[in-house]
C-alpha cells in the first residue's frame, strides 16, 4: 500500500513564509475593501428606503429615522469587525 505523505510534502514544498504572507496581504486588502464596500451599499439603502418611508407616511418619521439609526451602526460595527479582522491577518505576515 503506498502512502500519500510523499506527495503531500513535496507538495508543500514551495510554500514558504513569504509566499504564504504575499496572498495573506493580498486576502486582508481585498477583505477590508469588501467590508468597507458593502457597509456602504447596506447604509446607502436604509437611507433611501428610509426617505422613502418617511415621505409616505411623514407621522411616523421619527421612529422611522431611529430604526434607520440603529439598523446603520449595526451594519458599521459589522464593517468595523471586518476591517479588524483584515488587519489582524495584516500585521501576522
Amino acid at each position: 500500500m503506498h502512502s500519500i505523505l510523499p506527495l503531500l510534502q513535496a507538495a508543500a514544498g514551495g510554500y514558504t513564509r513569504e509566499y504564504m504572507g504575499a496572498w495573506a496581504l493580498m486576502g486582508a486588502g481585498i477583505g477590508a475593501g469588501l467590508a468597507a464596500i458593502g457597509a456602504g451599499i447596506g447604509i446607502g439603502r436604509i437611507g433611501g428606503q428610509a426617505s422613502e418611508a418617511i415621505a409616505r407616511q411623514p407621522e411616523a418619521g421619527a421612529q422611522i429615522r431611529g430604526q434607520a439609526i440603529l439598523l446603520a451602526a449595526l451594519i458599521e460595527g459589522v464593517a468595523l469587525f471586518g476591517v479588524v479582522v483584515s488587519m489582524m491577518v495584516l500585521f501576522k505576515f
